[in-house]
């Protein structure tokens, strides 16, 4: 989780922008009003870089060389991070990280003196520069052309570049007049396309506006259909990866266009009904910042990307997931502070169905040779688990979705886990199956007798990149104990399962003296198996810390053990393969032991009760884990 103690004062104040470095974050660009800082993490230092470092406080725009607003446009080039660009009443660029700057732009406002004079009244004036009008709201260079810059007006102007600031051309769509251009996005695939957001509700105007061109301003298109009125746009982006999906942030909630703007519908899930001041792609995600409800994400935009026009007529959709990334998820936190969620635990796997499937949904996953590693339904299982004892615990969900429309389920990236002991404790998690391996995996989603697979690729954490060997040999062990789990685990069930068949013979048959002596052959054969199961597991774990009053058995160890091997990436120690094999060689002893009871007592039990027409001793058929 991301709590306070992860927070860090990165410069700027309670506005503006706050802009890293993307080739080292240690190095922040941000601003309030006309102050610019840089901020470097490392030596803890922060430097002023402003274009015009000058104290307004009090006075007038109509005073100034430069009117900087409250939220001043501050950004860094994406062709060129070493190039920072900001703007007041005209736009200033600086090539060496702010130590200087040139301005590219003579004013590109309406420049009305009557709208630039002190503001408050009647008996005092209040200046913070929110107040500064006729400036630069919105500025943007095109992803695509570099030197193509897009800047817009707090008084209704739309200007454009196409030789960083060499010549401008005031390409304004036809919209009413003093309008605030609150947003420019240019699109990432066109360099002729962008998208303007206008903003009028300080003129008592809630209506919707956004503006689209393909050829740098010549001509515009208005493209809200579908987004009602007073849900007032604040900002629009296109998705990186698919041309013409965009996502709006209103006064409203969040909409979302798959036709480039033609039509726009609702994408706001559980998001509470907010103003969304500006929202970003980044990566695979939606990340939204709301009007004093905090940070949002939307994980996972894989499904969307994928919507088309068929989509609509299908029963069953499995889209393909998005490249996985192998971590390690933590295992409880403190929920209890102030945090936010975290995204999804391992592989997020999105499908859809028209209607909800009336019979039992299966999710598969196969490696790359096809076989099964993974099973999951969405039928649930009642397995006796621990019950919890711990609150910052996160419970592995094993069940999948199977309602009407979007599911989505995360797959924890491990294998099937071991065949489990109903009702058994332990002082951790509890036995799972093996984290899988990097490469190349299926997936397949079957409803009613119909299946349909789509490709997972799950990559390497980059930090644990060119250690693959060593992450081979460490899931080897880690399939190794998980075998040995199950035997172990498959052993004491069928001793629980033969002792609970005697115990019903007991109940049922236990006055009738001509059955004592095969009663008290079954008492003999419950005698020796409780000696094995004692050695298997500790009988007495009743909870999590209960091996602090009584020790630790094979169970319980094999359960321990099998965390530590994977408590990180890398090859097993040499003292993790030596108590490997010491476990081994204990869990055989008792399993051995085992097979002898089930293979020379339990016959001539069973034999005794057949002659007594009892019903038979049956060893149960073995488990699967899950």
């Amino acid at each position: 989780m991301i709590g306070r103690e992860n927070w860090f004062v990165a410069g700027g104040g309670e506005c503006g922008f706050v802009v890293p470095d993307p080739r080292d974050w240690h190095i922040i660009y941000s601003n309030e009003a006309g102050n610019i800082n840089r901020y470097d993490k490392n030596k803890e230092e922060v430097q002023d870089v402003s274009v015009w470092p000058l104290d307004n406080a009090g006075h007038g725009a109509v005073d100034l060389a430069h009117r900087f607003q409250w939220v001043t446009p501050l950004m860094l080039s994406p062709h060129n991070p070493d190039v920072l660009y900001t703007a007041a009443e005209c736009v200033f660029k600086s090539s060496d990280h702010g130590q200087s700057w040139t301005q590219i732009s003579g004013d590109l406002t309406r420049n009305d003196k009557s709208k630039q004079q002190p503001s408050g009244g009647p008996l005092t004036n209040d200046i913070t520069s929110v107040e500064y009008y006729d400036t630069v709201f919105a500025l943007a260079e095109s992803p695509v052309k570099q030197g193509t810059l897009w800047a817009g007006t707090d008084d209704g102007f739309v200007q454009v570049t196409t030789d960083d600031g060499q010549h401008w051309s005031n390409v304004t769509p036809k919209m009413p007049e003093w309008s605030t251009v609150d947003l420019i996005e240019p699109s990432p695939h066109n360099g002729n396309t962008a998208y303007v957001v206008v903003d009028r509700h300080k003129l008592d105007d809630f209506k919707p506006y956004i503006f689209k061109t393909t050829d740098l301003g010549k001509s515009w298109s208005p493209i809200v259909r579908g987004i009602p009125d007073g849900a007032y746009v604040h900002a629009v982006r296109e998705d990186p990866k698919r041309k013409g999906l965009l996502y709006a942030g209103t006064e409203l909630g969040v909409f979302v266009s798959f036709d480039d703007g033609a039509h726009w519908q609702p994408v706001q899930l559980n998001l509470p009904v907010t103003p969304i001041h500006d929202l970003v792609v980044k990566d695979d995600d939606l990340v939204v910042a709301t009007h004093g409800r905090s940070f949002w994400v939307l994980d996972d935009l894989t499904p969307l990307r994928q919507v088309n026009t068929q989509s609509a007529q299908a029963d069953v959709i499995l889209y393909q997931p998005q490249t996985a990334l192998r971590l390690h998820y933590p295992e409880e936190f403190d929920k209890r502070q102030p945090v936010g969620d975290n995204p999804p635990p391992g592989a997020i796997i999105d499908y859809y169905f028209k209607a909800a499937p009336k019979e039992e949904v299966s999710l598969e996953i196969l490696d790359a040779s096809g076989k099964v590693v993974r099973r999951l339904s969405s039928k649930e299982k009642k397995e006796g688990e621990q019950p919890p004892e711990w609150p910052d615990r996160v419970e592995r969900v094993k069940t999948i979705p199977a309602s009407e429309g979007m599911n989505r389920f995360a797959w924890d990236l491990r294998y099937d886990d071991p065949i489990q002991i109903p009702g058994a404790f332990y002082s951790s998690t509890g036995p799972k199956g093996p984290l899988a391996l990097p490469g190349d995996y299926q997936v397949k989603l079957t409803v009613d007798g119909k299946s349909q697979t789509a490709p997972l690729h799950l990559v390497i954490d980059p930090r644990t990149k060119g250690d693959e060997a060593g992450l081979q040999k460490q899931f080897t062990l880690a399939a190794q104990v998980n075998d040995r789990i199950s035997q172990l685990h498959q052993a004491v069930n069928e001793i629980r399962d033969l002792r609970s068949q005697i115990q019903n013979l007991h109940k049922r048959f236990g006055d009738d003296q001509r059955l004592k002596p095969a009663l008290a052959a079954a008492d003999d054969l419950d005698h020796k198996m409780s000696e094995v199961e004692q050695k298997l597991i500790q009988v007495n774990m009743k909870g999590s810390e209960a091996n602090l009053a009584f020790p630790n058995m094979l169970n319980e160890r094999f359960d321990t053990f099998s965390h530590t091997i994977e408590s990180g990436d890398g090859e097993p120690t040499k003292p993790q393969l030596d108590v490997f094999q010491t476990l081994s060689n204990q869990l055989e002893e008792q399993l051995g032991k085992w097979a002898q009871i089930k293979n020379e007592d339990l016959p001539k039990v069973s034999e005794m009760i057949k002659q007594a027409n009892l019903p038979a001793l049956i060893i149960t058929e073995k488990k699967t884990g899950s």
